[in-house]
């Protein structure tokens, strides 16, 4: 211990050894403890790097590593280091050079005003002794007190923040591991000589808060990582044996006992009001595959000019089609039907994708499909009819969100994107007009118009932008394919909008010149700064994709505030009243 700690030593003095009170070897053994501080700051830079890989999987042999890596990075090697440092000027006081040379022992010997250095570092008392046994007046005692109880505490509060950013973007247990050693390493140098001890931490302070940067450099895992360590692993299902034929005796004497009677059928789910029960069967085929098309009743004949659906009023009209509230005549049921402007093939296609998307859907916050029909005025979508108000209208009728409706709303429409996501489909126009709160505050996505299923060629008419220029991904607007991170940039865009009022880049006076702002990435000026949500909604806004949290990390991360403040996600955005007919 004492060569290693001579040879530690003797790097510190040929790096600083300044000619003034207390002394050379003073300052080399503050030199030589900033050093030993570079081990806290590695061993974080260590767990940080192995986070890029683990995520946040703290269990098994990522867990052992972590532990492994705190007690010997925060508390043995430092510990045996320092001790040893107090051990070679104790050495050099009894007159043992304990491996130091023969012109550093003479330097050692040397007085600047604090009497012979040797004396000074290796003829006092320790740790120990000197805070619960003073001898001397109250100043020495209080300048100790400062060097031995206060240095210490600010380098535990360093050491806690390299942990805190190590371990960014997961729980914050993990840093116990690290400064808890650190703490044990602080206590197990009660036995080191208080002036060396003090001088010591003053290179060790430094140390450690200058090791902030390397460690934020190295930067958290990416969200797909950290998505994919929560995931739990599947089980394989297990194999079920085919019991063995025993052979059975039959007594003619006795009756034979009658079967069991067959367990009741489990009752139906029960759904909310407002949720949309899932189909029986799986929908990946109908939207890979959709029906034939209905064929157009021929000129002359008794249905030609008719429709089941008696139209009630116009609930919108977009780039592609009419939206009308209408009654389904042979069912007598309200129902939504969108209106293609023209027959086109490429309208008809476009319908088409969009049907394919929303029955390849089955979530209660996703609008729902019902047929795909031909009407005599074009190919019309009955789609499910959703009473209440756009969150847009919502916002600028009643003002902004607060933090708990803005979550409920965050984490409701992530689950029904990831649900669209997980069947290949991409809704790409998010924005607080396509988000429906009905009477009872559930908020709904709707308007699939321009969704498009992976392998779908893209369809858009000439000269017209895919997306609102307010709440598009920078990376749409610079002309790259959409994807799943670009859905959640617009999610996160539409509630920074449901917490200011305002999209997250302001708006301009021009779509052009929203566009142009979007393509260019500019950073959002009009983000909620005192909601809880700001850092988790300046994640999502990130102007690279990779960077952004996932919308199934989204979900996780605002269902676990939600809880943490006593509520949950179920509840209402709002409350609404419901509009006169």
């Amino acid at each position: 211990m004492e060569s290693i700690a001579s040879a530690l030593l003797s790097f510190a003095y040929q790096l600083f050894q300044p000619g003034f009170w207390p002394g050379d070897w003073a300052w080399a053994t503050s030199m030589a403890g900033a050093l030993i501080g570079l081990f806290p700051v590695g061993t974080a830079v260590a767990v940080a790097l192995m986070r890029k890989f683990t995520g946040n999987r703290y269990h098994g042999g990522a867990l052992a590593a972590l532990a492994v890596l705190g007690v010997i990075g925060m508390l043995l090697i430092p510990w045996f280091l320092a001790a040893g440092v107090s051990s070679v000027f104790r050495a050099n006081f009894r007159g043992d050079s304990a491996g130091l040379s023969g012109a550093e022992v003479a330097a050692l010997k040397q007085d600047y005003g604090a009497g012979p250095q040797v004396e000074y570092l290796g003829g006092g008392r320790n740790i120990y002794e000197t805070l619960f046994y003073p001898s001397g007046n109250a100043f020495s005692y209080g300048l100790y007190l400062v060097g031995l109880v206060g240095l210490p505490v600010l380098i535990l509060l360093a050491v806690m923040l390299l942990g805190r950013l190590a371990l960014r973007r997961g729980p914050k247990w993990p840093g116990r591991i690290l400064w808890g050693s650190f703490v044990v390493f602080l206590l197990v140098c009660a036995g080191v000589e208080a002036n060396v001890a003090v001088h010591l931490w003053l290179g060790f302070l430094p140390a450690t808060v200058l090791g902030v940067i390397p460690v934020a450099l190295v930067g958290p895992p990416s969200w797909s990582t950290i998505e994919r360590s929560d995931r739990r692993p599947e089980r394989a299902p297990a194999r079920e044996e085919e019991p063995q034929q025993q052979p059975v005796h039959v007594h003619p004497r006795e009756p034979e006992a009658a079967p069991p009677p067959p367990p009741p059928p489990p009752p139906a789910k029960q759904y909310a009001p407002t949720s949309v029960a899932p189909a029986q069967e799986p929908p990946t085929e109908l939207a890979a595959t959709p029906g034939p098309m209905p064929v157009p009743a021929p000129p002359g004949s008794a249905q030609q000019g008719s429709s089941r659906f008696r139209r009630v009023r116009r609930l919108g009209h977009g780039g592609f089609g009419t939206v009308w509230e209408a009654v389904d005549t042979q069912l007598g049921r309200t129902v939504a039907l969108k209106i293609a402007h023209a027959p086109d093939p490429e309208t008809e296609e476009r319908m088409q994708r969009e049907a394919r998307a929303l029955a390849a859907l089955s979530h209660p916050n996703c609008v729902r499909v019902y047929d795909l029909v031909k009407e005599p005025d074009g190919l019309a979508l009955v789609m499910e009819y959703l009473e209440g108000q756009p969150l847009a209208e919502i916002v600028d009728n009643g003002g902004p969100l607060d933090d708990v409706a803005a979550g409920r709303l965050w984490a409701t429409v992530a689950s029904a994107l990831s649900a669209a996501h997980s069947k290949g489909v991409l809704h790409r126009d998010i924005k607080p007009s396509n988000i429906i709160v009905d009477p009872q505050g559930v908020a709904h996505l709707i308007d699939f118009g321009i969704a498009r299923s992976r392998g779908d060629s893209k369809l858009t008419a000439t000269g017209m932008m895919v997306g609102t220029p307010d709440y598009v991904a920078p990376e749409t607007a610079a002309g790259a394919p959409a994807s799943p991170a670009s859905d959640a940039w617009q999610l996160a865009a539409t509630v920074s909008y449901a917490l200011t009022g305002q999209p997250p880049r302001g708006t301009r006076e021009t779509p052009m010149a929203a566009l142009m702002a979007a393509a260019r990435a500019e950073a959002p000026t009009h983000l909620p700064r005192q909601s809880v949500h700001a850092r988790l909604l300046a994640a999502s806004l990130d102007p690279q994709p990779r960077n952004r949290p996932t919308l199934n990390v989204v979900y996780r991360e605002v269902e676990g505030w939600l809880s943490r403040a006593g509520t949950s996600p179920d509840g209402p955005v709002t409350k609404l009243v419901p509009r006169q007919q």
